[in-house]
């Protein structure tokens, strides 16, 4: 892994794990799940507070709401190993300033604003989000569940052609919001998430399956997060 790569990774696991120092009072996932599952409650409020209750309004709220709750229940069945680390407070406000709670500002936009999507866009961003749930759902699943069977790659099912479906399925989930939304202010924090983020995780994960032996012919039949098809060039 380049040195640039995990100084980065150093210091923003630092801000996420550690700062500030102190006792670690609660679970990463903890200060998640509270976002997500927060999130049906703050876009009624704003709906409320408002008093917007359009169809594109009850549409966002159907869209990210039920997407909090999915996130909980899956969280219940098989959560993400990742997110048991304990973290400081200091820790978690930082995620929740710099990551979970900009992530409320779609919202905030589409119903203070009163902002109103054609129905032609909501079915594309129904489409979308949909598949994009499939995808991370079912890939944070498979990934479960093989793992407690047994260590080592995952290189058929959703991984066969992507490295990181459950990635490229979150992104696909959050640009429906952000297509919603009709505003290039969310955009701009999914472009900070998934480059401060996102990418910087796929690269430290490439690094630690380089360590199978079957690693190469994988990463050549794979992309790191757009499905490779027909044997076509490039890794992205």
């Amino acid at each position: 892994m380049h040195p640039l790569l995990t100084r980065f990774l150093s210091i923003r696991d630092y801000l996420t794990d550690d700062f500030l120092g102190g006792p670690k009072p609660m679970t990463l996932a903890t200060a998640i799940n509270l976002q997500k599952g927060g999130t049906p409650v703050f876009v009624l409020a704003l709906m409320a507070f408002h008093d917007v209750w359009t169809p594109t309004a009850w549409i966002y709220f159907g869209l990210h709401g039920s997407y909090g709750l999915i996130w909980l229940l899956k969280e219940a069945i098989f959560p993400d190993p990742s997110w048991q680390k304990r973290v400081t407070i200091g820790g978690a406000l930082n995620a929740w300033v710099f990551v979970l709670g900009p992530y409320w500002i779609a919202p905030w936009l589409i119903v203070s604003q009163r902002i109103e999507q054609s129905p032609a866009v909501l079915s594309a961003v129904v489409v979308l989000y949909a598949l994009g749930l499939a995808l991370m759902v079912g890939a944070d699943a498979q990934k479960y569940f093989v793992l407690r069977a047994r260590r080592g790659l995952i290189t058929d099912g959703f991984f066969a052609r992507t490295r990181n479906p459950n990635y490229l399925g979150e992104m696909m989930i959050y640009s429906s919001f952000a297509i919603v939304a009709g505003h290039w202010l969310p955009w701009a924090v999914l472009a900070w998430v998934w480059l401060g983020l996102f990418l910087p995780n796929m690269l430290r994960k490439d690094d630690s399956l380089s360590r199978y032996p079957e690693w190469a012919a994988y990463r050549a039949r794979s992309g790191l997060l757009l499905p490779k098809v027909g044997g076509r060039a490039g890794d992205y």
